[in-house]
């Protein structure tokens, strides 16, 4: 009974002390709260990330457009090397000269127009036994890109690349096309015919001096053919960057289109 009469005694006293304990906790957690709602200013939080390009270093966007670049020159080269590459595709496809095209009609109105489908085919054919020579220049050129040359590259026009191609390898392009595409025309008869025709024409200003030699003409009209087909992958990679080959070219091509 005396027992029973402390715990009564103790009990208020208890309770006073849960209930100051329990107030003390609840003003440490809006404390905490109220903390948590101050302004970024106050806080150490970090600033917000960069986006766009300025995610990526100079080095990562050079990185990843010789990614891209070098895919689309090898796409560009094994498509026109294939047979058929040029003669099968019109954007490509080396007409006659200008200067023959008119005698092309006047034959084939008599049943001769064999002998300029020959050449045709010859011509095209040359073409697509030399292109493959350009890989071995195209890739070198990506690998002597500068981080500058890949800035300008990346904020140019969509051919911006190509026309980086074309200034650094165009001449060197040439001087490996040519041999071949002489040796692939000493085949027809009707090539050294020309030849000797046009070397007249240019004479009494029939024809242009720079179609006066017919393995000139082809190698001039193999290298647009190339560049033509690399600027259109490379229109293809900044508009689709998620067929680009590599997951680095691929971020910083959307990057690139989001701008």
């Amino acid at each position: 009974m005396v027992i029973g009469m402390k715990w009564r005694a103790l009990l208020p006293g208890m309770l006073a002390f849960s209930l100051s304990a329990g107030a003390f906790n609840m003003n440490d957690l809006k404390a905490t709260l109220d903390d948590l709602k101050q302004p970024a200013a106050t806080s150490n939080a970090p600033a917000s990330q960069p986006s766009g390009l300025a995610q990526f270093t100079a080095q990562q966007q050079a990185d990843s457009l010789k990614q891209a670049l070098t895919q689309g020159a090898e796409t560009a080269v094994r498509n026109l090397a294939k047979e058929n590459g040029y003669l099968g595709n019109a954007k490509v496809r080396i007409p006659l000269p200008e200067n023959l095209q008119k005698a092309d009609r006047t034959m084939r109105k008599f049943g001769l127009g064999k002998y300029s489908d020959e050449l045709i085919t010859s011509m095209n054919r040359a073409a697509e036994t030399a292109v493959p020579e350009a890989k071995k220049l195209l890739v070198g050129a990506v690998k002597n890109m500068t981080v500058t040359d890949a800035k300008d590259i990346l904020l140019g026009n969509d051919d911006a690349a190509t026309q980086y191609f074309r200034r650094n390898t165009e001449n060197a392009l040439g001087e490996r096309f040519k041999p071949i595409v002489t040796q692939s025309m000493k085949k027809v008869s009707l090539a050294r015919s020309y030849d000797r025709f046009a070397g007249k024409g240019v004479k009494l200003g029939l024809v242009k001096q720079q179609d006066a030699h017919l393995d000139d003409y082809i190698t001039r009209k193999a290298l647009d053919g190339l560049f033509l087909m690399m600027a259109e992958q490379e229109k293809e990679i900044r508009a689709h960057p998620l067929q680009a080959v590599g997951d680095l070219a691929q971020q910083v091509f959307s990057a690139l289109l989001k701008r």
